[in-house]
C-alpha cells in the first residue's frame, strides 16, 4: 500500500510545513482541488499547488473536483511522477480531459462519486493510469467511510483485470478500517483527518502504513 495524504485537513497557512512533516512516511501528497460548482467547497487552485513544488520532492496527487477539468489541468506544473484525477461526471467530455491530461506529461486518473455506476469510467480504462473511488461524497473531508465501497473495489478491480491502472481511495479512511480497504483491492490511500487531523502526522501517517499490514 502507498500513501497519499490529503492536505484538505491540513493548516492551510502553513502548507509547506505541513507537507514536511510526513516527509519520509508518505508516497504522495494529495490536493483536493474545488471549485464551488462541482462540489459544494472551495479549496485551493494551480498557484498554491504550483508554490509548493518548491518545498517537495514527493510526486502530486491532484484531484480536481471541477466543472471544466480539461480548463483547468494545464494550469498545474507536474511532471512523469504526478498524477491528474478529473471526474467522469465533469462538464468537459471525458476523452477530451484525458487527451489535455496525458498531454502534460503525467499521469492521468479518473474518478466518480460513490452514486455513479462503474460502467460511467469502463470505456476509459484502457487509457488512464489510475482510478480513483470516492468512499464519502466528494467536497468535505472528515467524512465517515461508506461500507458499500469495499464491494465497488472489488468490483473495479474485476473490471480492470491486468490493465496497468492502479486503484486509489479516498474518504474516511483511518486505522480501524484501512485493512479492509486494501484487502478489496485498494493499491494507495488518500487520507486527510487520519494523518494530518492528528497531532503528529507522521506518526498517525506511520500507524496508518503499520495498519494496513495488519499492524495496529
Amino acid at each position: 500500500m502507498r500513501l497519499s495524504p490529503s492536505l484538505l485537513s491540513a493548516d492551510f497557512g502553513r502548507l509547506a510545513e505541513e507537507a514536511e512533516k510526513v516527509k519520509g512516511v508518505a508516497h504522495f501528497l494529495h490536493f483536493d482541488v474545488m471549485d464551488g460548482h462541482f462540489v459544494p467547497n472551495l479549496t485551493f487552485g494551480p498557484p498554491v499547488v504550483n508554490a509548493l513544488k518548491r518545498y517537495t520532492n514527493l510526486p502530486f496527487d491532484i484531484h480536481l473536483m471541477l466543472e471544466r477539468p480539461a480548463v483547468y489541468a494545464p494550469r498545474f506544473q507536474v511532471g512523469p511522477d504526478d498524477v491528474i484525477t478529473f471526474h467522469v461526471e465533469a462538464e468537459d467530455p471525458p476523452q477530451h480531459t484525458i487527451e489535455v491530461i496525458r498531454g502534460l506529461g503525467c499521469r492521468v486518473g479518473i474518478s466518480l462519486r460513490p452514486g455513479t455506476p462503474l460502467s460511467a469510467i469502463k470505456p476509459y480504462l484502457p487509457q488512464v493510469d489510475w482510478v480513483l473511488v470516492m468512499s464519502v461524497e466528494p467536497g468535505f473531508g472528515g467524512q465517515e467511510f461508506l461500507p458499500g465501497a469495499l464491494d465497488r473495489i472489488r468490483n473495479l478491480k474485476r473490471l480492470i483485470g491486468r490493465r496497468p491502472v492502479t486503484i486509489a481511495v479516498d474518504g474516511g479512511i483511518d486505522p480501524g478500517n484501512v485493512r479492509q480497504v486494501v484487502e478489496a483491492g485498494a493499491e494507495v490511500i488518500v487520507a486527510g483527518s487520519a494523518v494530518f487531523g492528528q497531532p503528529d502526522p507522521r506518526a498517525a501517517a506511520y500507524r496508518l502504513l503499520m495498519a494496513a499490514d495488519g499492524d495496529r
